[in-house]
């Protein structure tokens, strides 16, 4: 481990939050209330489009209700929101129970954005729709490919094959926006996840302005907020910095609840939570020569890591890594991650993007590269990636305009 590569201390405060720091015994992408990918399935069974599975029972609770806003707000993980809520009044009302109803949701895995823009927007699990990570290696090639900064090659709807919930809005009649910041139009992974849907450009600070106005025009309207996941990774969890964002968001919330329409619903969730990774809980590949050996390429993120080994150089890998890592990892190759149920079912075609070997951190510990991944990966205080509650747990907020 590397202690060159600067982290945050642990979590000074915040035990109650540490405790729940372990995998969920149920890897599926569902939960007691269901999962991410059925909350755009259900918001379109309440307007109406037909074959709509309505998981989330929002049918019944949103009678009356004829638009529908769905916000995702990046790295808003369920069990975030008691830290959240001293500087965030809106989200305090609801975690009391005052406005609106929360339930925990499920995200997919890995639990990280590009995944579960994805499961969310198409309704499917990570294998089914083959985003499988922050990264992933190309099949048949050395390239590796960032989701987040995809332009051209692969075609997305080839890359991503599935079709979106808002396709199938568009097909029957309901028509969809997405709201979020300009410069993520027309990128790779907006293609892949926002087809079916009209883009428009708005930055963070008129979002919830330009999401209402959009309601005039469409009976779905998705906004996308980034800022709280960036403010995490950068100034960590315990920081003043992300209580100050968690502010931000409360005011977006704040702004979204009291325009909203009476006929309308505000349906808020997220892509994941975060931890805070200490700086002794940190594995460097430039620093232990037996996680190289064998390696061709290493894709994933930092608490899911993807390793496409050398010909016959499996089963060497598995156990270099099981030694190397202990406890720290959970180690499989990657038959045993799919029959795992880690993706949900993976199509043939989506196979090779997953690592020979699959490599899922626990407890606070990441897996980075020096020699290879640019500094400020290595620099980042707060991660997700992987299977623990505190990363998979994600909040839906239901609130109708009619409560007002």
């Amino acid at each position: 481990m590397r202690a060159g590569c600067r982290g945050a201390a642990a979590l000074p405060g915040h035990r109650h939050c540490a405790a729940r720091v372990r995998a969920k015994a149920v890897i599926a992408d569902d939960s007691a209330a269901g999962g991410l990918a059925d909350v755009l399935p259900s918001a379109l069974a309440v307007l109406g489009v037909p074959d709509s599975p309505d998981a989330l029972g929002l049918r019944e609770r949103l009678d009356g209700v004829r638009r529908i806003v769905v916000l995702l707000v990046d790295g808003l993980g369920y069990h975030l929101l008691p830290l959240a809520a001293p500087t965030a009044p809106t989200l305090a009302e609801v975690l009391a129970g005052r406005l609106g109803t929360l339930t925990e949701l499920a995200a997919p895995f890995p639990s990280t954005t590009p995944v579960s823009l994805a499961t969310l927007c198409t309704g499917v699990p990570s294998g089914a729709h083959g985003i499988l990570g922050f990264t992933v290696n190309v099949p048949g090639t050395r390239r590796v490919l960032s989701h987040v900064t995809w332009s051209g090659d692969p075609d997305p709807g080839r890359w991503q094959p599935v079709p979106t919930q808002f396709a199938r809005a568009a097909r029957a009649g309901v028509p969809a926006c997405v709201v979020a910041r300009p410069e993520f139009a027309g990128s790779g992974l907006s293609e892949a996840v926002y087809r079916g849907a009209r883009y428009l450009g708005a930055p963070d600070e008129s979002l919830a302005d330009r999401i209402l106005d959009a309601l005039a025009e469409h009976r779905l309207v998705y906004g996308y907020y980034p800022q709280l996941d960036t403010t995490a990774h950068v100034s960590g969890i315990a920081s003043e910095e992300w209580a100050a964002a968690a502010s931000d968001v409360d005011r977006l919330l704040a702004r979204l609840v009291g325009g909203l329409p009476a006929d309308a619903a505000l349906l808020v969730s997220a892509d994941h939570g975060m931890l805070d990774v200490p700086a002794d809980h940190r594995f460097d590949l430039a620093d232990d020569a037996r996680l190289r050996e064998g390696v061709a390429v290493m894709a994933g993120e930092p608490r899911v890591r993807y390793l496409h080994t050398a010909p016959g150089a499996v089963p060497d890998v598995l156990a270099a890594w099981r030694d190397a890592l202990g406890p720290a990892a959970r180690v499989y190759s990657r038959e045993e991650a799919v029959a795992a149920g880690y993706f949900g079912p993976v199509p043939e075609e989506h196979l090779a993007r997953i690592g020979d070997v699959v490599v899922i951190c626990q407890d606070r510990y990441v897996v980075l590269d020096s020699r290879r991944e640019r500094n400020t990966v290595c620099r980042l205080v707060a991660y997700h990636g992987s299977d623990s509650d505190v990363e998979r747990g994600v909040p839906l907020v239901v609130y109708s305009g009619q409560s007002a």
